[in-house]
């Protein structure tokens, strides 16, 4: 039998592969910063992190979200099993409550000035495509595992919905950061229920009304339900600035400077540009 590492290892490396594939065949947009010298250190630096942090993920949390459902079963613990809830049912409501949590997650580190300070570095890359999916500081990793353990003992969420659900996160991750062209019809179709690369880009975006907005990764609800939801930047894709205005050029995409950012001082958020409701378009 594979291990949960082992699925979660061979998920990982087929979607990548899969994505950056995509991007050499369709590109959704043409710059400096995603081709060339510029592009291969940014990738050597996101890549680094996201071994970084599984590394120091196992150290800290051997077995991570799956060894905590293993240990509440074992444990009879969580609300599902107390109120006797099939576990197909205990599945479904598991895997879109966890989805919410991630997405709760997401708001607080642009909300909450200590969270920001780490998760900075996400949007501090000044170019968006596969690898911008993986490139989250290992502080923000270890308090995001943190998080979703509590949810899924509080749960009693069942081993196999949070397998799949990790393996989903990761997986959506790297799909609605990768640069890659959607026909508009089936973008405008997934987005209903789904997060798509234009969708999510537009949360990439210097203008910080657009920075906020459009916090998931995976099902695109709870956006719209807390009315966080811009359909399309106001500059456009081929138009906007990726990034933060504060962190530019190429020093962005060294791996020193990205483990660094956290520790050093926080700058005021600058003064929001235009207003949501000049960005909100219904689709």
């Amino acid at each position: 039998m594979f291990s949960e590492a082992a699925i979660r290892l061979g998920a990982f490396a087929t979607i990548f592969i899969a994505m950056a594939v995509y991007e050499l065949w369709s590109p959704r947009l043409e710059r400096d910063e995603m081709a060339g010298a510029w592009k291969a250190r940014r990738w050597f630096t996101n890549i680094s992190l996201v071994l970084i942090s599984s590394v120091m993920l196992r150290v800290i949390f051997p077995a991570a979200a799956v060894g905590a459902a293993l240990w509440a079963e074992t444990q009879g613990l969580g609300l599902f099993p107390a109120l006797g809830i099939s576990p197909l049912l205990a599945g479904i409501l598991s895997f879109v409550i966890l989805d919410f949590a991630v997405w709760l997650e997401h708001v607080a580190s642009h909300k909450i000035p200590l969270l920001w300070r780490i998760h900075r570095m996400h949007h501090a890359d000044n170019g968006f495509d596969v690898t911008t999916g993986l490139r989250f500081h290992p502080l923000e990793i270890v308090l995001s595992m943190v998080w979703k353990a509590a949810v899924v003992v509080a749960l009693g969420a069942p081993v196999l919905a949070v397998l799949a659900f990790e393996i989903v996160l990761n997986g959506t991750s790297m799909f609605t950061h990768s640069n890659v062209r959607l026909p508009a019809r089936i973008d405008r179709v997934m987005r209903r229920v789904l997060v798509t690369p234009d969708m999510h880009r537009v949360h990439h975006s210097c203008i910080g009304t657009e920075t906020d907005s459009n916090y998931g990764f995976n099902l695109s609800v709870w956006d719209r339900l807390f009315r966080t939801y811009i359909a399309q930047p106001r500059l456009g894709h081929e138009g906007m600035k990726i990034g933060l205005d504060d962190y530019r050029g190429r020093s962005t995409a060294a791996l020193l400077w990205a483990l660094a950012l956290p520790f050093r001082p926080l700058r005021p958020r600058r003064a929001r540009q235009g207003s949501v409701e000049a960005s909100r378009e219904v689709t």
